[in-house]
């Protein structure tokens, strides 16, 4: 192993590459399939082996997690992921601790799969949009079939055979303006307390496809950098209100992290990146999952190492190009603490001084570290004194209160409290 190989580092296999069972309209892995023409999308015996082989001897930590997605991973079949148990097992160095997890649209789930699930303590990330009508908008199969009964039919049944369960959840320009829609859903119906939002960005390349992080406009189906910060302001006040300790949404509990001044839990917000490779079904290693394309190819595990390939001067320009990239504009943000940038595909708009490189969401992101900031420095303060920061509902329930009483007490004629400026009958007293 080389002296020089990062102490561990993590990596998300796609066995079947980019074939999936289903056509989501804003899916960017589809078109993958163009880089392996003729390729059969299956992960062989000899390169599963060679991976987890590799994979556990540069793990220089008590703990690997080894993650699968695609494309649509069940579709190797549940044989392949009972033999990946037995090898990963058979190969861990003594004392190394394994953890199992991954991503799926969950329509080939039946019961085996669920006993499976469970009896290994599969960690399953299951990708839906929330209640049918938004759920089904680019949620559909290869023949534009709606997905949604088929899709909660598998958290049922992953519920009921105590498989533990997250939802992932692609915002997009359909179910973005239904923030607390989707969010209760997700709880109500679901009985979710494990919940990861990532926004839609595609970016429109030079050929009108979608395949490369390339191009510097977006979809109709991309969320808008305004309606993005919306979405996860409009959630977080449902959050906040209630499900602090009960709920984990990924972009609140990294938020929280930065705002404990420890390093951010989402590798968009950390300062670099790069610790999140990706192998594809014949051994083929990227950079990143957002980047599997030719200029980020680092290199095939049959050939050589996966621990020198994450290493390469390849990788390590990638890791540090987050930071050295990152516009002066963001270097002076008050918000860059808990931002970093974001991720390096979605940063293609000019600062406004007109430095390439500000992200594309930067308006949206602003708006919700701002909003959250007294919020999480008060559960911070709470957690540094070594209490629960879910007490934070108690004083925001008492402001609840008091404002409804404000409200309660304003006249017709009178100011609207809020400070608008308008009377209170032609602001917050119309609907009264």
């Amino acid at each position: 192993m080389p002296t020089d190989a990062p102490a561990s580092f993590h990596v998300m296999a796609k066995p079947t590459g980019a074939v999936c069972n289903l056509a989501c309209g804003y899916c960017f892995f589809l078109n993958k399939d163009l880089l392996y023409p003729g390729s059969s999308f299956r992960m062989s015996d000899e390169v599963l082996a060679e991976y987890l082989d590799q994979y556990m001897r540069a793990q220089q930590v008590p703990v690997c997690n080894v993650s699968w997605q695609g494309g649509e991973p069940t579709l190797m079949g549940l044989g392949f992921f009972e033999r990946s148990v037995e090898l990963s097992r058979a190969k861990a160095p003594p004392g190394m601790r394994l953890e199992y997890s991954i991503q799926t649209n969950g329509t080939m789930l039946d019961d085996a799969w669920c006993e499976f699930f469970r009896r290994n303590e599969f960690l399953v990330g299951l990708s839906m949009d929330g209640p049918r009508d938004l759920h089904d908008r680019y949620r559909v199969d290869r023949h534009g079939r709606p997905t949604f009964d088929r899709t909660l039919r598998a958290a049922r049944l992953m519920r009921r055979h105590g498989v533990e369960f997250n939802i992932l959840c692609a915002v997009n320009s359909a179910n973005a303006s239904h923030a607390v829609e989707v969010y209760r859903f997700f709880l109500d119906e679901l009985g979710a307390s494990w919940i990861q939002f990532i926004p839609v960005v595609e970016r429109v390349n030079s050929d009108g496809s979608t395949m490369r992080q390339e191009g510097t406009t977006v979809t109709e189906r991309s969320v808008a950098p305004a309606q993005w910060g919306e979405f996860l302001i409009g959630v977080f006040e449902e959050w906040i209100r209630g499900d602090v300790g009960e709920v984990h949404v990924n972009f609140f509990e990294s938020a929280f992290a930065s705002f404990l001044g420890v390093p951010a839990l989402m590798c968009i917000f950390q300062e670099t990146c790069g610790e999140a490779m990706v192998l594809e079904h014949n051994g083929d290693l990227y950079s990143c999952d957002h980047f599997v394309e030719p200029g980020h190819l680092l290199g095939n595990i049959m050939e050589r190492p996966m621990s020198e390939l994450a290493a390469s001067d390849r990788q390590v320009q990638f890791v540090e190009a987050k930071l050295s990239t990152l516009p002066g504009h963001c270097l002076s943000c008050d918000v860059r603490f808990a931002c970093n940038g974001e991720c390096p595909k979605n940063r293609f708009r000019l600062a406004p001084d007109g430095e390439p490189g500000l992200n594309y969401l930067c308006a949206g992101y602003r708006a919700f570290f701002e909003h959250v900031d007294g919020p999480m420095r008060r559960m911070a303060e709470l957690y540094r004194a070594g209490r629960s920061p879910a007490e934070i509902t108690d004083p925001v329930s008492d402001e609840d209160s008091q404002t409804t009483q404000v409200f309660a007490s304003a006249g017709r004629n009178d100011p609207c409290p809020c400070g608008s400026g308008k009377k209170f009958k032609y602001c917050h007293g119309v609907s009264r």
